[in-house]
């Protein structure tokens, strides 16, 4: 077959058959008597074969060596191509985000897109004090990007820089809530809390939402952040789950600072009494447990909360009793 027909049919061009030719790759196993390269079945076969390791990302170099090496392996050389394609992969994705973010600013011109690209650049800064200084920038009016914060705050380690990063999307960067939402359902434990503590900072009613939601969350760090930011606003919602902390003793003493809060306003006093009580008298184990929800009683107003610290006074743990009876005692001085 004549190199015209066998790049017809093969989709290489006959400048490229030259081109292998010259490199050793395939070389015609025939002549006509004119003079023409003539291709035999087998040399066919081999350019399909060339032309397949090429599709796979290797060089013309590899390819040779591929086909004409004995000894070659391509398990080492497979993992290579394997890593350069999802390196290839990882490049084209940055590059598509960042073109996504660009647009969602709304340039007005070039100037506006080389200032969103300088700020995403520093937000991926592995300097601290750039990346900081790219979340505050939103108060000289520039334009943030919130996909680009909402990524930054959910990976940043940094404190001073996560600090600047919730404080940038408390500002109202509108789609906030629900991107951070998304970080509550992230594998990583560290992303849940960061993206809880986020939304506890945004003042709207969505993330308000979102929190209440978040009472419900399996993870108890979520769950905690939600009750005491909700409870700090005064949600009665807050309120199961802030025992739950006190009795779990996870950030006891803040819950209980919550629930004494909540319990200052108008009517709720004697309901979170009844709610410590119930706990007491059904759902707390163990005497650790149960002297942390008397201590909790103690800043609650009230008579429902008097009458249980009386009956915690006498109760048969001593140490339950003692703590409660010291409370009792205070409580009759003030």
């Amino acid at each position: 077959m004549l190199i015209g027909e066998v790049a017809r049919r093969s989709g290489v061009s006959a400048r490229m058959l030259r081109h292998y030719e010259s490199l050793g790759l395939v070389r015609p196993t025939g002549r006509t008597d004119g003079g023409y390269r003539e291709y035999s079945d087998e040399d066919i076969r081999r350019i399909f074969h060339i032309e397949s390791l090429r599709s796979l990302g290797l060089s013309l170099r590899e390819v040779g060596r591929a086909l004409d090496d004995p000894g070659f392996t391509p398990s080492e050389l497979v993992d290579d191509l394997i890593r350069q394609a999802r390196d290839r992969v990882a490049a084209e994705t940055e590059l598509l985000t960042r073109l996504h973010r660009i647009g969602a600013a709304e340039p007005a011109g070039w100037e506006d897109v080389l200032r969103t690209v300088a700020l995403l650049q520093a937000l991926g800064s592995k300097s601290a004090g750039t990346r900081q200084r790219a979340a505050l920038s939103s108060a000289e009016g520039e334009p943030v990007p919130v996909e680009a914060l909402v990524e930054a705050a959910l990976g940043e380690t940094d404190p001073i820089v996560a600090g600047a990063l919730r404080w940038a999307l408390a500002r109202g960067a509108e789609g906030g809530p629900a991107l951070l939402a998304e970080g509550l359902d992230s594998p990583a434990a560290e992303v849940r809390e960061r993206a809880v503590r986020t939304l506890a900072e945004i003042p709207d009613e969505e993330a308000a939402a979102l929190l209440r939601e978040a009472l419900a969350h399996p993870d108890v760090v979520v769950r905690g952040h939600a009750a005491l930011t909700l409870g700090a606003r005064g949600l009665a919602e807050a309120v199961p789950v802030l025992i739950d902390m006190i009795v779990e003793e996870t950030n006891d003493v803040d819950a209980a600072d919550a629930l004494s809060a909540l319990a200052s306003r108008p009517g709720a006093a004697d309901g979170i009494a009844a709610g410590l009580v119930e706990r007491l008298a059904h759902g707390a184990a163990g005497a650790p447990a149960r002297r942390r929800l008397a201590q909790a009683l103690a800043d609650i107003p009230g008579t429902t909360a008097a009458r249980a610290l009386a009956e915690l006074a006498r109760d048969e743990d001593r140490s339950v009793a003692l703590t409660a009876a010291y409370i009792v005692e205070l409580r009759e001085g003030r």
